[in-house]
């Protein structure tokens, strides 16, 4: 994608400014995430689901059991939300009315697509567990005929989609800045621990490198201003 595309359901309208439109961005956010919230409408009344994903270039890629409502309000073609917010930092302002929040945030709209091809579910099921746990794919067992059979997978188009963001330090009005009240920023970021082996890992078996030095792929998140 050269940008992102500017409809009405993807201009951002409050503090524009904040507003990014190029594709760079969305994936930098999607790719760092481990969480999306997918919003649709189900007989009549809104629901948002949390779900994994995994994105290959310009694709989403959604998954869940066969049965699941999200899964088979998705496998219709109905009009769908994905979200994903990366927080950064809590901002401190000398008025309560000025605290905020550095975030990240990609709004994704449009319909999803089942996957139905053996070669793209596939690549489906790799791009999700690897986008989790990069390296993870080629180390375990992949799904049987039983376990694919229970699963959909749904793909989503990013050529509609919004991402904001705030980065800084606090904004107060000049009138407080005297007042002698400490501000800034509070940084927020997830953390991973060290592995943990379950019971059954054999003695002696060492957890992966990809598990050992596991890191999300983080950018810059602006907290300094």
């Amino acid at each position: 994608m050269v940008g992102l595309s500017q409809t009405q359901r993807t201009r951002v309208r409050r503090s524009p400014q904040r507003a990014a439109h190029d594709p760079a961005t969305l994936y930098e956010v999607l790719d760092e995430g481990l969480v999306c919230h997918v919003g649709f409408v189900d007989a009549g009344s809104p629901v948002v689901i949390p779900t994994a994903y995994g994105r290959d270039g310009d694709v989403l890629y959604l998954h869940g059991a066969t049965g699941s409502r999200m899964m088979r309000h998705l496998a219709t073609g109905a009009p769908v939300c994905v979200t994903v917010t990366l927080l950064d930092g809590l901002v401190l302002a000398r008025s309560v009315m000025h605290h905020s929040m550095n975030y990240r945030s990609a709004v994704v709209l449009g319909t999803a697509r089942p996957v139905t091809g053996a070669d793209e579910r596939r690549h489906a099921f790799e791009v999700i567990v690897d986008h989790l746990v990069p390296g993870r794919w080629v180390d375990v067992r992949h799904p049987n005929r039983k376990e694919a059979a229970a699963t959909a997978i749904v793909a989503v188009d990013l050529s509609e989609a919004s991402v904001k963001l705030r980065t800084g330090p606090p904004v107060d009005d000049e009138i407080d800045l005297n007042a002698g009240s400490w501000a800034g920023v509070l940084p927020v970021a997830t953390t991973i621990g060290p592995p943990v082996a379950d019971e059954h890992t054999p003695a002696g078996v060492d957890a992966p490198a990809y598990a050992v030095d596991y890191r999300r792929p983080v950018h810059s998140n602006g907290n300094s201003g």
